[in-house]
């Protein structure tokens, strides 16, 4: 889940990238992006709190292109997961597979928007200095901020497609259901459409659960952070974002998957803000679009992966409710060396030519 965090580990997944960390780094086969801010006055949360001004950071890669109307057709949205930010889809295994020329997702030809959500990346969040005073978004919040950042700002008011990988997979099934004609198309990755439950939960659990126990966490006023919460916290997101098979191909001797732990773990608990893990975890609390499925219209692929821990396929959860969804279909990846477990959302690469049938689908 935690992307931004666990790409080198969790991500660092194409063949050969282990050689790849000394060679010179691909060239990027796409537009460069625009990065920019954009303020909502007052903000008005789920929760009933305000913010006086709510920060959302994104970045855009192409140019919007719009019909007589004024409609623009070419928009697509991609939503980041748990503790990640747009930046996550500029790495190589994702942008240069899909926005490049003549790709699925060609810049040239589409209007990309990269934004950071509530409590993520350049966007407004508890280390700015609120703390745990800061407001407790939901995932309603961040799809609702982001609307507004489509419509007032970036004057998009209608989208090619909506996608998104983990929380931004979740999201798409709020868009889905809180804007169902403002897309053409669906594409929410490694994700279940119901109320965080079961295992799911519990983990998040454990991991709040630390942080909030750690006597320095101190009701988030921590003066430094309180480590062994988050060793405890990075410790559960390493293990739910695990894939067993590459792991063990990577890792095949005790000595050195001790390093790699090691090595990986200090890294990422050096980059964690205690306040921003708790909120960004906490926000899935109100998840559940499994009451208007039905209200779903534009077409939709579901998309997980066998390995995946956080939404493991004998739950039979997805293919139960994708029943519900007119246009809906839903994409079972089998276990292969080339699937990363949960982080397979980001493999492009794997899962391309099911974007491409949705693409086809859903042209009008």
């Amino acid at each position: 889940m935690r992307l931004a965090l666990l790409l080198l580990f969790l991500l660092c997944i194409a063949p050969g990238a282990v050689l790849a960390q000394t060679a010179t780094p691909p060239q990027r086969n796409y537009p460069a992006p625009v990065e920019g801010d954009y303020t909502i006055a007052n903000f008005r949360f789920r929760s009933g709190e305000t913010l006086p001004e709510l920060k959302i950071h994104y970045r855009t890669i192409g140019t919007p292109k719009m019909n007589s109307s004024g409609l623009v057709l070419n928009a697509v949205l991609i939503g980041h997961g748990t503790g990640g930010a747009g930046t996550q889809f500029l790495s190589p295994q994702f942008a240069n597979v899909l926005f490049g020329p003549g790709q699925l997702l060609d810049a040239t030809r589409y209007f990309i928007i990269l934004a950071d959500g509530i409590g993520h990346g350049g966007s407004s969040k508890p280390s700015d200095g609120l703390h745990a005073r800061f407001p407790h978004y939901t995932y309603d919040d961040m799809v609702a901020a982001h609307y507004e950042l489509l419509t007032k700002k970036l004057g998009v008011s209608h989208m090619r497609l909506v996608m998104g990988t983990s929380m931004g997979g979740m999201q798409a099934w709020v868009w889905a259901e809180t804007y169902p004609d403002f897309m053409d198309a669906l594409m929410p990755l490694a994700s279940l459409p119901v109320e965080i439950a079961g295992r799911n939960r519990i983990w998040r659990r454990m991991a709040m659960d630390a942080i909030r126990d750690d006597p320095e966490w101190l009701g988030g006023e921590y003066k430094t952070e309180p480590m062994r919460a988050l060793t405890s916290a990075e410790n559960l997101l390493l293990f739910v974002g695990s894939a067993p098979l590459f792991w063990q191909k990577q890792w095949p001797t005790r000595d050195a998957a001790d390093k790699s732990y090691e090595d990986r773990v200090k890294a990422a608990v050096a980059r964690l803000d205690a306040n921003d893990l708790l909120y960004q975890l906490d926000a899935s609390r109100e998840y559940n679009p499994a009451p208007k499925l039905e209200t779903i219209k534009a077409p939709l692929v579901a998309i997980n992966s066998a390995d995946d821990v956080i939404n493991p396929p004998e739950l039979g959860i997805i293919e139960r409710e994708i029943k519900r969804v007119k246009r809906g279909r839903f994409i079972l990846l089998p276990i292969t060396d080339q699937t990363r477990g949960h982080g397979t959302h980001t493999l492009p690469a794997i899962w391309q030519g099911y974007l491409k049938e949705l693409l086809a689908e859903s042209e009008k």
